[in-house]
């Protein structure tokens, strides 16, 4: 299994954007910007029940995540992978992301109900890095 390099994960825990694309039912890429992290082994997504980013995974796991440093184009990061959805710890997880991207916890209501994405790498492409 591949990972990511200390340059290549920094990516990831700073407090860069990433791109996230799904495939919807019909083969064709939806792509979302979103708040990205690492924990060493896994790219960690946020999302909600209802919307179509847990929708898509839900029935096709391949996804793709693209990090670009934001104070330099040239440093990016691609990695490929299958996710893994889960409820577990993911409403701490968003508090932790919204402490890293805005200083504060994340004030958005309880429902719908908090998912953690866990993507493996399965590729990982970069420059820069």
């Amino acid at each position: 299994m591949p990972t990511l390099n200390e340059k290549q994960a920094k990516l990831l825990l700073d407090t860069n954007l990433a791109v996230v694309a799904t495939i919807r039912p019909d083969g064709t890429p939806q792509l979302t910007p979103t708040w990205v992290d690492w924990d060493g082994k896994h790219v960690l997504i946020n999302t909600a029940e209802g919307r179509y980013k847990p929708k898509y995974l839900s029935r096709d796991p391949r996804v793709g995540v693209f990090v670009l440093d934001r104070d330099d184009p040239y440093n990016w990061v691609s990695i490929t992978g299958r996710a893994e959805l889960t409820h577990e710890g993911a409403e701490e997880h968003i508090h932790k992301l919204s402490h890293k991207y805005n200083d504060r916890d994340y004030d958005a209501p309880k429902d719908p109900q908090r998912i953690l994405v866990k993507i493996t790498p399965e590729r990982v492409h970069s420059a820069g890095g």
